[in-house]
């Protein structure tokens, strides 16, 4: 960022600001060590040494939950879930007394900048979720969610409960490039697209942000007419990263963050596809839209002054898709 702006610190997870145009800017991760199956990079791949913190609001935690049920690496890798209350002071909390949220069982923290602070007595940076844990060297190995499926997808292998599982690769090499290129688009301009428009703090800002976020969804409507997943016939990290903002696109941002000029629920292959998504194996268990509406609702009051939690709409994520067929 350019030195001399003057930045507003807004009412996200992590210090992520305004700029002088109203434009929301992200902030970026700290933690970028990464676990290795033979233990090269001083992170060895190990059942029961690491440990994840997650939100089931925040759709970048979500990711590794997906990953991580795929995988078949509950057994391998626990997990505390936070509040879906985020308190902008405080920051995100652990609360084991919210259904479906929990205590910090590995650090006895209340709050994740403790557990931060556990691993860097000096950070001043964001405070963000996911968070992967190292319980054996006390620290935090990475909190980059994106690395942290990466991870999750290789470097596990010998401890997937299932052959199936093992062999399951969302980032196959010979794809790789194509999986690079779709994240390229699909993540600043939907997956960060839809905090883009809805944390705008001008018209200009809105207006950049939501025109290219409805660009972007009818790319991918039209990739998603001529197959059944974003890279071809199988599943890829590609589709986990667009799903996590999908399944949430019509419940919380079509109404909250103002992204209104069409609902998923319109598009006729990408309505579909966000159900054949959901219905995989496993991945139903990760969302939590009880968490969703509440966070985005109740904590963003710059937004909704008085945390009113909207009714609607009802979606049905377990009706036919048929793309299995089609494709």
């Amino acid at each position: 960022m350019d030195k001399g702006v003057k930045l507003e610190y807004v009412g996200t997870p992590g210090k992520s600001v305004i700029d002088k145009k109203g434009a929301f800017q992200r902030a970026q991760s700290a933690f970028r060590n990464w676990i290795t199956a033979d233990g090269s990079s001083g992170f060895k791949a190990e059942s029961g040494r690491y440990h994840l913190y997650v939100s089931f609001a925040c759709p970048w935690a979500h990711r590794t939950l997906i990953v991580r049920k795929l995988k078949g690496l509950e057994d391998v890798i626990s997990v505390n879930v936070v509040d879906w209350l985020l308190n902008f002071e405080t920051g995100w909390e652990f609360n084991e007394k919210r259904d479906a949220s929990t205590s910090d069982t590995v650090n006895g923290k209340k709050f994740m900048k403790e557990v931060y602070k556990k691993a860097d007595p000096d950070y001043n940076r964001s405070i963000t979720v996911p968070v992967l844990w190292d319980k054996q060297k006390n620290t935090i190995v990475n909190n980059e969610s994106s690395e942290i499926i990466r991870m999750l997808n290789s470097e596990f292998n010998a401890f997937c409960k299932t052959p199936e599982q093992k062999q399951l690769d969302l980032y196959p090499e010979d794809r790789r490039k194509e999986i690079d290129e779709v994240n390229e688009w699909i993540y600043p301009n939907i997956n960060n697209g839809v905090y883009r428009s809805g944390f705008a703090r001008s018209q200009e800002a809105y207006d950049e942000a939501v025109v290219a976020l409805f660009e972007a969804l009818d790319k991918v409507e039209s990739i998603l007419s001529k197959q059944r997943y974003l890279v071809g016939s199988c599943m890829t990290e590609a589709d986990v990263r667009l799903f996590v903002t999908l399944v949430r696109f019509d419940k919380v941002y079509e109404q909250h963050f103002k992204c209104n000029k069409k609902r998923i629920i319109d598009y006729p292959n990408m309505w579909p596809y966000v159900r054949d998504i959901y219905q995989t194996e496993g991945i139903a268990e990760t969302v939590n839209m009880e968490h969703i509406k509440n966070h985005y609702m109740v904590s963003h009051r710059s937004i909704n002054p008085f945390g009113i939690v909207s009714i609607g709409p009802e979606l049905d994520f377990n009706a036919p898709h048929d793309r299995n067929r089609t494709f």
